[in-house]
């Protein structure tokens, strides 16, 4: 226990809330007790500024096998001759990758951001758009990435540097194809637009083999190491063109950051060693059919649902049930239920309200849960957002909940 008790108090309070709540916010999951234990372990007390075998301070000797290790780890369940697992999350991870490919003012096409971009993807609030010039490419048909449109986006703008990877985007991505197409342009039009792909919504379905990998087709990967990965919360950079390395490292330090986190980098290399074990690629399968499961429910009751292709889906809950994201989310989480509003397809609402919310079943997979309980859950939701009590529907949800595995907080004696 801790001694400060006020702190201890409030860590039981959220261990309650999601132990006995349904957690459906698709850039979430539960790392597992080992990741959690090397990441409290005394590895947080040594600073660490350089790489391996080049550091700025002394008694680096053991940090610097750690940090190797996770190195290794990474390359080899991502195919890459290249990793680096300092960035201190995904965003620190874009930011370094960028300075690494092109001057600032550079010229990056990106998805049109309110059809699933991130915020480091150009948006007005983010540093991105403020360092380097954004244009945008738009989904095709029925809200699906077009290679057509790409192609032609390409010709118009002729960016330094194409970037694919989205954070609600529902289906699956041809990174072959968008290789092609850029090689292509760059062929037609006599420049060198690099490819970049940011995979943190996909990395752990990636890891498991069950969709294409973009390491072996862009020049630079990055990606969180929690959400599908199921990591400690941090960044990470891939990449096998020998010719961006150097720039990636000294991207990340020390131009972008300090001391690296060794304590949250050896948490990753558990992680990694965990998603090259046969039973991650088991639990992926499980987090694509839950999802998929409870995509298809909301479509057979009639309700406007994007479906899925891999661990998240869509609800246009302004159409289906006349509430905008944000009153949803709300009323979802009375429930113990939690969601986020986002926006959608041609959206009409603003990023504050929204027309939909995003739903995903990595952390409730993680936690057990099984596919008639994925679809009993798209049913409660239904009856949530039709207007039932959330109070009265939020006992069913934690009986669910109680059912499934517990997650702990842990500390060390």
């Amino acid at each position: 226990m801790q001694k400060d008790l006020v702190l201890q108090s409030l860590i039981n309070e959220e261990t309650d809330r999601q132990n006995q709540g349904i957690e459906l916010i698709a850039s979430e999951n539960y790392p597992s007790l080992d990741v959690m234990e090397a990441q409290g372990s005394i590895l947080t007390a040594k600073y660490a500024e350089g790489y391996p075998g080049n550091r700025y301070y002394g008694g680096c000797e053991v940090i610097d096998k750690v940090e190797d290790l996770a190195r290794d780890r990474a390359k080899e369940l991502f195919g890459a001759k290249y990793a680096n697992v300092q960035p201190h999350s995904g965003s620190q991870a874009n930011y370094a990758a960028y300075h690494a490919l092109m001057p600032n003012g550079g010229k990056v096409l990106s998805l049109v951001l309110n059809d699933g971009g991130h915020l480091t993807h150009g948006s007005p609030v983010s540093f991105s758009s403020h360092t380097y010039s954004f244009s945008h490419y738009p989904l095709g048909d029925e809200g699906r990435l077009s290679i057509e449109e790409i192609k032609k986006a390409l010709d118009e703008h002729d960016p330094d540097v194409f970037l694919a990877g989205y954070s609600s985007y529902p289906y699956d991505i041809d990174f072959k194809a968008m290789r092609k197409a850029i090689d292509e342009h760059n062929a037609r039009k006599g420049t060198h637009t690099l490819f970049m792909v940011d995979m943190a919504h996909i990395a752990g379905i990636v890891a498991a083999g069950l969709c294409q990998n973009p390491v072996e087709y862009a020049d630079v990967v990055t990606s969180t190491t929690h959400k599908t990965l199921r990591g400690p919360r941090g960044g990470l950079i891939l990449s096998n063109n020998e010719d961006y390395f150097k720039a990636l490292d000294s991207a990340v330090f020390p131009y972008a950051q300090g001391g690296p986190l060794e304590h949250v980098i050896a948490a990753k290399g558990v992680a990694f060693l965990e998603a090259l074990q046969p039973e991650f690629k088991e639990y992926m399968k499980k987090v694509l059919e839950n999802t998929k499961t409870a995509a298809e429910e909301f479509l057979s009751m009639g309700v406007s649902s994007s479906g899925s292709e891999n661990h998240l889906f869509l609800l246009n809950v302004l159409d289906s049930y006349g509430l905008n994201g944000k009153e949803a989310q709300i009323r979802l989480g009375k429930a113990g239920i939690t969601v986020n509003k986002n926006m959608i397809h041609n959206d009409t609402l603003s990023a504050f309200k929204t027309s939909g919310i995003r739903i995903g079943f990595a952390a409730a997979t993680t936690r057990g849960c099984s596919t008639s309980e994925a679809i009993e859950i798209a049913h409660l939701i239904d009856r949530v957002l039709k207007g039932e009590d959330p109070l009265a529907i939020k006992k069913r949800c934690v009986e669910i909940a109680s059912g499934w595995k517990r997650i702990e907080a842990i500390r060390h004696l």
